[in-house]
């Protein structure tokens, strides 16, 4: 390949999007579990998706919750919450993830999904053969801080493949400025849900879907 490797964001790029219905079902149920049985509806937007270190305090600070121990239960909610979409058939691979096999070089997957969540849509879809490591989110409030735009979990995929030259692919504006940190080349997708995206950082790539990467690394 033109590149050592190849790493992949997971939503958005290898499976469909989790839809905000079943994240929402998920975080009313993480709620519940630590006793908050009618949460403000700005609370639970707030610890859907795009959670924050501030956020979480803020939220935990209101309820008289442990940040960890609530954290904690919002993972396992939303994890188990997917798990559920993907066996309904509401969560799948996009179509084009077939091309993976044309890809001869070890590949990745660094996502800010939980790694729960991750290894089962894998194992479910039969994708775990393709990658020689899978970087998911730990449920733990740290996790919050080396997620992207971090270049952590990145580094860290590319020393499990033993690599430094690799190209990363993502759909949102984080993914494009984690792989920046990380010294590395990337490609951002326009699936539909990014067709009208402005990013305010420079992919080395826009792409259309993965075809289009597997032409740029082959």
């Amino acid at each position: 390949m033109r590149y050592e490797s190849v790493v992949f964001d997971n939503d958005g790029v290898l499976l469909t999007l989790t839809s905000t219905r079943t994240h929402q079902a998920g975080t009313r149920d993480a709620f519940r579990r630590v006793g908050v049985v009618d949460p403000r509806p700005d609370h639970l937007e707030a610890m859907r998706i795009g959670v924050t270190p501030d956020r979480l305090d803020a939220v935990c600070r209101h309820y008289g919750l442990d940040p960890e121990q609530f954290w904690r239960a919002r993972d396992r909610a939303i994890s188990e919450a997917q798990r559920a979409a993907i066996r309904a058939g509401e969560k799948r691979p996009y179509g084009d993830v077939r091309v993976l096999d044309r890809l001869d070089g070890p590949l990745g997957v660094v996502s800010s999904n939980q790694q729960a969540t991750v290894d089962f849509a894998f194992d479910h879809f039969g994708l775990d053969r393709h990658f020689g490591t899978v970087r998911g989110r730990p449920p733990t409030v740290g996790s919050l801080r080396r997620k992207k735009p971090s270049p952590y979990y990145i580094e860290q995929a590319l020393a499990d493949l033993g690599v430094t030259d690799a190209l990363y692919v993502g759909d949102s504006e984080s993914d494009i400025e984690a792989a920046r940190r990380a010294g590395i080349d990337s490609a951002f997708v326009r699936r539909p849900h990014t067709v009208d995206t402005d990013l305010s950082v420079t992919p080395t790539y826009e792409v259309d879907g993965l075809d289009a990467v597997v032409d740029i690394a082959e």
